[in-house]
């Protein structure tokens, strides 16, 4: 048994947002759940790659997958979303939108999501390459309110997916046999 819900990973570029939804999402399918991954790399090649970076684009951006997460939810699909979402408007309309919505903070420091760099976007940013690079030239809004905060930092992801996975269960969104 399952109940759509869009949990939404937010947080800088490098706190393991991606990876953690591949763990919950293995782990999902291991018990038969209904689940798509929308990854914010993913869904620019596809869905939204006539948008750019400012403002105005990534507002856009994040109203479409707004928009197929609100649809997948209430055909009781689980939807892992990972988006950096830099702005609490934009999580905030999300939260509007879609019925069924977990925030999820990701946290990790800017200095350790540099250290990672694992995209290699941060040193063509802190170069001056990338103009409007979150967490460099252009702002991240830590949630206030989160439901769920996870610090990469110092959990390994295979930790961080185990809170979320408990979380879905705690909350009735998944429920599954135990052997």
């Amino acid at each position: 048994m399952q109940k759509g819900v869009a949990v939404w990973f937010t947080g800088l570029s490098g706190t393991g947002k991606t990876t953690i939804c591949r763990l919950v999402e293995a782990e999902l399918i291991n018990y038969g759940i209904r689940v798509e991954v929308l990854d914010g790399d993913e869904v620019r090649k596809r869905l939204t790659a006539d948008l750019g970076f400012s403002k105005e684009d990534r507002q856009k951006n994040i109203e479409r997958v707004a928009f197929v997460a609100k649809l997948l939810t209430r055909n009781d699909v689980i939807v892992l979303a990972s988006f950096i979402t830099p702005y609490r408007h934009m999580r905030d309309y999300c939260r509007q939108e879609i019925s069924s919505f977990i925030e999820v903070f990701v946290k990790c420091s800017l200095a350790e999501c540099i250290r990672r760099d694992v995209k290699g976007l941060y040193k063509k940013a802190l170069k001056g390459e990338i103009h409007g690079f979150t967490g460099i030239s252009d702002p991240f809004e830590e949630p206030e309110n989160p439901d769920i905060v996870l610090d990469t930092e110092n959990e390994a992801p295979d930790e961080s997916a185990a809170i979320i996975i408990h979380y879905l269960m705690q909350h009735q969104y998944i429920k599954v046999e135990q052997p």
